[in-house]
């Protein structure tokens, strides 16, 4: 399409090396956004997407301890 660049998006489920980030911001290049898994998760929270919120619980070992 005239007047328009393309842009290129990445999706993985880890983190990206330094030597992907570099490439994603060279001059020159298509541009590129790297989603890593972090940021994946954070764009479906934001719209609602094939997420279930979850409540967690941590065990308060203290509490435990005083039984023993």
């Amino acid at each position: 399409m005239k007047g328009f660049e393309r842009i290129c998006q990445r999706l993985l489920p880890g983190t990206f090396t330094t030597d992907a980030k570099r490439e994603a911001i060279r001059d020159g290049a298509t541009p590129i956004e790297l989603v890593d898994g972090e940021k994946l998760v954070e764009m479906f929270e934001a719209l609602g997407l094939g997420l279930r919120p979850k409540k967690d619980y941590d065990i308060d070992q203290p509490f435990f301890d005083q039984y023993r």
